[in-house]
């Protein structure tokens, strides 16, 4: 899989964000750790199917918008262009948490995304927008 989602969805970080694997990655061109952050701004958007999920990835890599992706193809309430709003540690499903702690905030110029991250409501691309 080609794209911004290298190594997002394996199951080192165990939630807490800033483990040590995920130091640097998704950035080759950031060169810094991420502040430890105790809430985020995230988007997502769940695909049933896996075969989906790279189907979205695959229109990301191409340049589309995360919020219309996300309007076409979510398969739940955050079909609003998949913002589900700030979230505290501890609020989100495991694997689905730690992917998205891992990642910086994504910006206009350098979308970043994690995906598929399996979770046992589906297949997630997630989308950070912002860290406190």
């Amino acid at each position: 899989m080609a794209g911004k989602n290298k190594g997002k969805e394996s199951g080192d970080a165990k939630g807490k964000g800033k483990g040590k694997s995920d130091a640097g990655e998704g950035s080759s061109k950031g060169g810094g750790k991420l502040k430890p952050a105790t809430s985020i701004n995230v988007r997502h958007i769940l695909c049933e199917k896996h075969s989906k999920a790279l189907e979205v990835i695959e229109k990301l890599n191409e340049g589309i918008k995360f919020d219309a992706l996300a309007r076409e193809y979510s398969e739940d309430k955050a079909r609003q262009g998949g913002s589900l709003g700030w979230k505290t540690r501890g609020s989100l499903v495991q694997e689905f948490e730690a992917a998205a702690y891992a990642l910086e905030p994504s910006t206009c110029d350098k979308p970043v995304w994690a995906g598929p991250v399996k979770t046992a409501h589906g297949y997630h691309i997630i989308m950070v927008e912002g860290r406190k």
